[in-house]
């Protein structure tokens, strides 16, 4: 469990963040979409065609206009200048390429998302920008996206969740030999000296040794364009092959812990915001810019001894399949059951919660002040340890809370230090992780790409 039930925003985890770009199109008006729907509806109409065959699916040419379309508007809502149209079709076409490896990859496997799931997950998008369901469909359509669309990328985020977890996830290991060194890292510094940098980047992998003085070059090329003054999110959008190249390749405000070290050792030689470093890592090279530098949040100050509380709970969504009532009536009973011992906690969490959690039998760890939303805290802090809550309701549906023990942690706890330190290595991993793994279901892949498909 993260440090936080905001995290119950992770419980769509991966998904809320991967569908943020879907969910974006909901801010705008219909004005931005009519250029499109106007050029759509003039003069003769080309029959749809092929774009690219991979393996056994197609990619058409509508479905490709239809994408980059929703890309566009979410790249000017980004106050992130358009690259060249044929720049951005190719972004977007190995983006739908990947996508197709994904789907095929899972379907292999077996993994199906039912349509309970996705309709929950519908709902929460909805909640999160203050829309009923019907409302974001209306906004979704003035932007170009039928629902029927949105549903079916949607589901398609959930089941790529899905199989990363099973096929990335679970085999991130970290060894506590690696947390002692990462700890060991961290112990010269105070909450006075620590300093976060902010970093964006375009990488270029590098696929053979044959490839590696053209990407060299390219990369070289790039980088010479951004010290004139190019805009970097331009350049990103156009040439990175990450997956937040069309978010301007932002990494964010990162410590010098959190940077990969070859990123941090060619940064380190000659820190100055705007400077452009290329650098070559194990797959790839990148193009990296230091966009700015800033003192670091000051470690938490200890007030005194910290009152942790070690909870589990069961998250269930209301939708139009499982409206308000039969939640409540769902969870009412549940903790009946529970308190009359027909039931276990951890069992029900198991059979019924659509929280991460569920596999831990709704197990969230050890939670202290501010780790929760509000009334998920209000409602715990009320609990005696082995007390089942009433349904609770927060922004991320409804819960029963049970507490299963309470504790006072010690300024400094070695515990959660090693937990803290162990959760920063495993992102880390993951991230290098997912893109391999994406990148090995791409290279071994069937692809052809039809004639002018990026003309």
């Amino acid at each position: 469990m993260n440090n936080s039930l905001k995290i119950l925003a992770v419980s769509l985890g991966a998904l809320l963040a991967c569908t943020a770009q879907a969910a974006s199109v909901m801010e705008g008006s219909a004005a931005e979409a009519a250029p499109a729907a106007a050029t759509a509806v003039a003069g003769p109409v080309e029959v749809d065609r092929i774009v690219a065959v991979v393996n056994t699916d197609i990619i058409t040419e509508y479905e490709l206009q239809q994408r980059v379309h929703t890309v566009a508007i979410n790249l000017r809502r980004q106050n992130i200048a358009l690259p060249a149209m044929e720049d951005l079709r190719r972004q977007v076409l190995e983006r739908l390429i990947s996508e197709r490896t994904i789907m095929q990859r899972a379907r292999q496997t077996g993994i199906r998302v039912d349509d309970q799931m996705v309709n929950a997950s519908i709902e929460q998008i909805a909640r999160q920008n203050n829309l009923t369901v019907d409302e974001l469909r209306q906004h979704l359509l003035a932007d170009g996206v039928t629902f029927d669309a949105f549903r079916s990328q949607i589901r398609d985020e959930i089941t790529t969740q899905r199989l990363r977890e099973r096929e990335v996830d679970e085999k991130i290991t970290i060894l506590d030999s690696e947390i002692d060194a990462y700890l060991a890292e961290q112990a010269g510094f105070t909450g006075n000296d620590t300093t976060e940098y902010h970093v964006a980047h375009i990488l270029l992998p590098v696929g053979s040794a044959e490839e590696e003085d053209s990407v060299r070059s390219a990369a070289e090329s790039i980088a010479t364009r951004a010290r004139s003054g190019e805009d970097f999110t331009k350049l990103a959008a156009s040439f990175s092959r990450s997956e937040d190249a069309l978010t301007g390749g932002d990494l964010g405000w990162k410590t010098a812990q959190d940077l990969p070290g070859d990123f941090w050792t060619a940064i380190s030689a000659d820190k100055k915001t705007g400077n452009v470093y290329v650098v070559r890592s194990k797959h790839a090279f990148h193009v990296v810019k230091l966009e700015g530098e800033r003192n670091g949040v000051e470690a938490k100050l200890a007030g005194g001894p910290v009152e942790q509380t070690h909870v589990r709970h069961i998250l269930m969504f209301v939708s139009d399949i499982t409206p308000e009532a039969d939640v409540l009536r769902r969870l009412n009973d549940i903790k009946a059951r529970i308190e009359r011992g027909e039931a276990d906690f951890a069992t029900m969490a198991r059979l019924n919660s659509v929280d991460a959690s569920a596999t831990r039998g709704g197990d969230l760890g050890w939670l202290q002040k501010g780790d929760a939303v509000p009334a998920f805290e209000e409602a715990m802090m009320r609990l005696q340890p082995g007390q089942v809550s009433e349904p609770v309701k927060t922004n991320y549906g409804y819960h029963l809370i049970q507490v299963v023990e309470r504790r006072t942690d010690k300024e400094g706890n070695p515990e959660r230090m090693r937990i803290a330190a162990r959760q920063a290595l495993r992102q880390k991993k993951l991230a290098e992780a997912a893109y391999d793994w994406q990148r090995t279901l791409r290279d071994e892949a069937y692809v052809e790409i039809r004639g002018d498909g990026l003309e």
